[in-house]
């Protein structure tokens, strides 16, 4: 049987000791370096990473781990408890000086989450969700309950690569020409809490997430009473394509406007 309450603990536990060594580092005379065109890493991320697994093992010292950054597993199994982190989301906000990014932890069993944290130090929150519900700095937080798609704030998230900023440009067509306006905010997994903590309205891409992107974030936006789906509209998993995610009321709305980006809708 699994201890849903001690993962949960070590989740949070592990991001916040992760995101103390982030923040430490953070606006300092940091390297930068690049993964791809579009992509940076620093030695925060690994160092922050690092810490993050530190503090796992030291109670589940068997789990897999799906990380992003050095040479840690990088997709979920099937079958299992696993943990899926992200040691700092929103690393070219890191590298800008901007304090939106954070640490993620997800506790996975079977493919499935069960409990998640992400902490983020410079904005001061940390946003926590286990079997009972979700929090924002030890607050229930539950989703929007605005259902006028004129009232409704939705962020393009994941990152489309120059040679697909076609699909960049759709996505914010589409969210402008259908809710009253559009945010970015450059890291997913802070985005995706701030669905859950009725911030945003939506959030969606047409891409397939990375699990470290994603997976914890889209449990707290479910377990604050939020959905999740693929671009035809089935429950998201942590390999679908697409990652379309709302309040609930508006998610027709929101899923129309993602399967626009490719003319689906």
């Amino acid at each position: 049987m699994v201890d849903t309450d001690e993962r949960a603990a070590v989740a949070e536990r592990a991001a916040r000791a992760g995101a103390r060594v982030a923040n430490d580092r953070f606006r300092s005379d940091i390297d930068v370096e690049t993964k791809g065109e579009d992509d940076v890493v620093t030695e925060a991320d690994r160092a922050a990473q690092r810490t993050v697994i530190e503090a796992i093992r030291e109670t589940f010292p068997d789990d897999a781990v799906v990380g992003e950054e050095e040479d840690e597993r990088k997709t979920v199994p099937e079958a299992g408890a696993a943990w899926v982190i992200d040691p700092i989301d929103g690393t070219n906000n890191y590298v800008r000086d901007i304090r939106v990014w954070g640490t993620a932890v997800a506790a996975v069993v079977d493919g499935e989450p069960v409990a998640a944290a992400t902490v983020a130090p410079a904005l001061g929150d940390v946003y926590t969700a286990d079997a009972d519900g979700a929090y924002r700095n030890g607050e229930p937080m539950r989703v929007s309950d605005v259902s006028d798609p004129r009232r409704a704030t939705v962020d393009p998230t994941l990152w489309w690569d120059f040679d697909s900023r076609d699909e960049y440009a759709a996505a914010c067509e589409a969210i402008v020409r259908r809710f009253s306006d559009l945010r970015r905010l450059g890291a997913a997994q802070v985005v995706l809490p701030t669905v859950a903590a009725g911030g945003l309205e939506g959030t969606l891409s047409n891409l397939r997430a990375n699990p470290w992107d994603s997976v914890a974030g889209v449990f707290m936006v479910r377990q604050a009473g939020g959905k999740a789906t693929d671009l035809e509209g089935n429950r998201w998993r942590h390999d679908s394509t697409g990652l379309v995610v709302s309040n609930g009321d508006l998610h027709d709305e929101v899923l129309d406007a993602a399967r626009a980006i490719e003319g689906l809708a």
